[in-house]
């Protein structure tokens, strides 16, 4: 019945049925036009966040910087763009965090433990005392064990700071550093000057080191220069971009200083909230998007890279003493036992504390024997 009454014009039920299939038509199609027309509307009003970096141009950590930038950008769809900065382009790489609080940048992508001199309780978000955890495990700390609440009241309610902030890229631990003759034992890191930052300088300074505290691109000059005798960055990739195999020969892998670090990706608090809700998504989910990046990235170029300073630049690789790790967690005993006279920084070490206790039990208890399977297939370990 319906198919004879449309197909017959000249009824008055086919006029008004016609009519109505047109209309409907029409709004459809108008939406569509409008839908097509939205995206030309929304990229008229683009936002650009200025974000810098704390890493020089070469550095592997301004390539993870990137990638993080290039998942807000294609997930926006031009709507939204990060337009990344080398470190220094604008402020200090230090200086980032004023920087963004104050409003001269909009972002930047550091770690805390370079803003440290603001509140040490800094460190403990990335460069703390070592209770047993990773840095996978302490990533996981700070998104669900209560880190980042414990975070934002520092930010927020003690420092007052106009900045929110997001965590990405658990970092493999750090190794000792670059020395000009091997570290056999503590003795032998008696008496250096030696470069490195946050609680990390408390806990050399502790062991009988004199510190200097030097981002990145300042530390071969240093080393040049004889005003340090030793030092640390962070992996293989970085250290080698910027030479550190050209001062010196003797890279000691492993140490209690920084097992734990991550990447802070901040951003100026009312310019976050001024932007729509879905963009404040894209800018918090692609961190967390960046962060398994990053480590894969990291996991690949770190190795290749150490391969590289051993064969070809003809580095010592030699594994850090176990005297030197001893003397290091009973230096990070007095530490955890002065800084927890702040009220808020043992709240903080105990839920560190309290995380560790539960996941590394479980984690440890239940993994495999890496170790043993791996000298299975390729002989024992060297280093």
């Amino acid at each position: 019945m319906t198919n004879q009454t449309l197909s017959n014009p000249e009824t008055g039920a086919a006029k008004s049925t016609r009519r109505k299939f047109l209309k409907a038509g029409g709004i459809a199609a108008g939406a569509a036009v409008g839908t097509i027309a939205m995206p030309n509307v929304s990229r008229a009003q683009t936002v650009t966040l200025k974000m810098q970096t704390s890493w020089t141009a070469s550095d592997i950590f301004q390539e993870m910087a990137a990638d993080y930038c290039t998942r807000v950008n294609e997930m926006a769809g031009g709507r939204l763009k990060v337009d990344l900065l080398v470190g220094g382009a604008v402020v200090h790489p230090f200086s980032v965090q004023d920087a963004v609080h104050t409003g001269v940048l909009d972002s930047a992508h550091t770690v805390p433990v370079y803003w440290y001199g603001k509140h040490k309780a800094a460190s403990l978000f990335g460069s703390g005392p070592v209770f047993g955890f990773n840095a996978e495990q302490g990533l996981g700390w700070i998104y669900r064990g209560g880190g980042k609440e414990l975070f934002n009241e520092l930010l927020t309610d003690i420092l007052k700071l106009n900045i929110v902030s997001f965590f990405a890229t658990p970092m493999p631990t750090q190794p000792l550093g670059w020395f000009k003759k091997p570290v056999k034992s503590m003795a032998d890191m008696k008496g250096l000057k030696y470069r490195t930052v946050g609680l990390a300088a408390d806990l050399m300074q502790a062991m009988g080191l004199a510190v200097a505290q030097l981002p990145g691109g300042e530390i071969v000059p240093a080393m040049e220069r004889g005003v340090i005798d030793a030092f640390e960055f962070n992996n293989p990739t970085s250290d080698r971009r910027f030479g550190a195999q050209n001062v010196a020969k003797n890279y000691m892998l492993g140490s209690y200083h920084q097992a734990t670090e991550y990447f802070e990706i901040m951003f100026n608090k009312q310019k976050f909230a001024g932007l729509p809700k879905e963009h404040q998504a894209i800018l918090q989910y692609a961190a967390e998007a960046a962060s398994s990046a990053n480590y894969w990235k990291a996991m690949d170029q770190y190795s290749r890279d150490l391969q590289e300073l051993k064969d070809k630049d003809k580095v010592n690789v030699i594994r850090t003493p176990k005297d030197v790790f001893e003397a290091q967690i009973k230096a990070w005993d007095g530490l955890i036992e002065a800084l927890g006279k702040d009220a808020y920084m043992k709240k903080v070490m105990e839920s560190q504390k309290a995380w560790v206790k539960r996941v590394v039990y479980y984690e440890t208890l239940n993994s495999a024997d890496y170790v043993t399977a791996y000298e299975h297939h390729f002989g024992k370990m060297q280093g």
